[in-house]
């Protein structure tokens, strides 16, 4: 796979949507390999077609689950009925450090996907005018560069992934010799690889997967083109003779979800074709998606400084016998001391009692002048004020999870924020980062 770099260019102002300036890209029938397979593939086969997808990917990427395996099956297969979908999931690849294989996924993804298109040296401008009624599936390696401070004039790019997720949400530009105004449609499934989290509007649209490296027992099978290339094209025309025709009744399918909202919206094309497909497939999907969005629920929670200073907050409440309220000074010590948490070295000296208001504006959440016992007042923070954003934000982990067939609210909404996993769904891949970043 070319691996060429090029400065992303702004979408050209001086010509529009002209079809014939559009550069080609092979249709489902060009393809090498689309053909393959036959369309002797039935619905009744789908469950064996994504065991078999399934295990070729896994012979060449290491997934740091089971239900991410699954996953990032079921997101490949839902890029071949994508004319059908109303939303467009992406795929956010990342992990903490070079080497935990996200250029490989991207590789295998590449030679699965319907009409991939590598945009790591693509221009905006090309992406824009690709993107019609039958989109290609984007994969983009090295996604950091794109989002991070040194994106510079790569911002086009930035805005038509971030509105790509849901259907009929056009990026209107200047465009032709009349320079009228032009609506660009922007629609199409996308695959992000990239060190670190990606922006929250990625990673709040997006099937996450958490890549570690290889432990040294674990291998996997060379990618070759010889060999790979094949038997993963292979697999493609077999997916696009079973679901071409499957389109219609997947445009009108509404899916049982274990999940709500902007989750719901993203699972439900890898569920739509698990649905399709049948077998164990409908069971697995909805047990991957309660997992891993779970895991993210687990992840922002333990990875956002606000949420953790709440959690401290509660712990120093309880160590001090639930009092109704606490001096600024008094609480600012107690979460000082507690030397695995990051506040003995927030900002340059230290937590202070203006950073520990600033930090809990936002729940609503301020100091205000108590008289205590002894008569004396002082600022202090008042146990009730809290006990909202607990329950909101960081739930009492004793509280029992709710049952895989329930609905999950995994977007904060009101009332209380799903519980952690239970049972025998795992949570997610283990080594992840279980601190929040200190800031300096």
């Amino acid at each position: 796979m070319p691996d060429e770099r090029g400065a992303s260019q702004a979408p050209d102002e001086d010509h529009g949507p002209d079809t014939s300036a559009q550069p080609p890209v092979p249709d489902e029938e060009s393809r090498t390999g689309d053909r393959a397979g036959g369309s002797d593939e039935t619905a009744d086969g789908g469950a064996a077609l994504l065991d078999d997808l399934r295990a070729a990917i896994s012979r060449y990427v290491v997934l740091p689950s089971d239900e991410t395996l699954t996953a990032v099956t079921l997101w490949v297969a839902a890029s071949h009925i994508q004319p059908a979908l109303q939303h467009a999931p992406r795929l956010a690849v990342v992990g903490p450090t070079k080497g935990c294989g996200k250029s490989r996924v991207l590789d295998v993804l590449h030679e699965t996907v319907h009409q991939p298109m590598m945009t790591v040296n693509t221009s905006p401008a090309v992406v824009f005018r690709v993107i019609g009624k039958n989109p290609p599936t984007l994969l983009v390696d090295e996604a950091d560069t794109i989002f991070g401070p040194k994106a510079g004039d790569k911002e086009d790019l930035r805005g038509l992934l971030n509105a790509g997720h849901q259907r009929n949400r056009p990026a209107w530009r200047i465009s032709g010799p009349e320079h009228k105004p032009t609506a660009f449609p922007t629609f199409a499934m996308a695959a992000l690889a990239g060190s670190g989290d990606l922006p929250d509007t990625i990673m709040d649209r997006a099937v996450v997967i958490r890549m570690q490296k290889r432990r040294p027992g674990e291998r996997i099978t060379p990618f070759r083109s010889r060999y790979s290339l094949p038997e993963l094209h292979a697999l493609r025309g077999r997916l696009t003779a079973w679901l071409a025709p499957l389109r219609s009744k997947a445009a009108g399918s509404v899916p049982h979800m274990p999940v709500e909202d902007r989750a719901a919206d993203t699972w439900e094309p890898l569920v739509i074709v698990a649905d399709l497909a049948g077998g164990h497939w409908p069971s697995r999907a909805r047990a991957a998606c309660l997992a891993m969005t779970r895991n993210e629920v687990v992840q922002d929670e333990q990875t956002t400084l606000r949420t953790r200073l709440l959690r401290d907050v509660r712990r120093v409440f309880e160590q001090e016998g639930q009092k109704q309220a606490m001096r600024s000074q008094d609480l600012l010590a107690a979460l000082i001391q507690d030397a695995e948490a990051p506040w003995a070295e927030y900002g340059t000296k230290g937590l202070n009692a203006y950073h520990l208001a600033n930090l809990l504006r936002d729940f609503g959440i301020s100091p205000a002048n108590h008289r205590f016992e002894n008569g004396r007042q002082a600022k202090a923070y008042a146990r009730n004020q809290f006990l909202d954003a607990w329950a909101r934000y960081c739930p009492d982990p004793a509280q029992p999870a709710p049952a895989a067939e329930e609905t999950v609210p995994v977007r904060r909404v009101q009332g209380k924020p799903p519980a952690l996993p239970s049972g025998t769904l795992p949570v997610g891949p283990p080594g992840g980062h279980t601190r929040p970043q200190r800031t300096r």
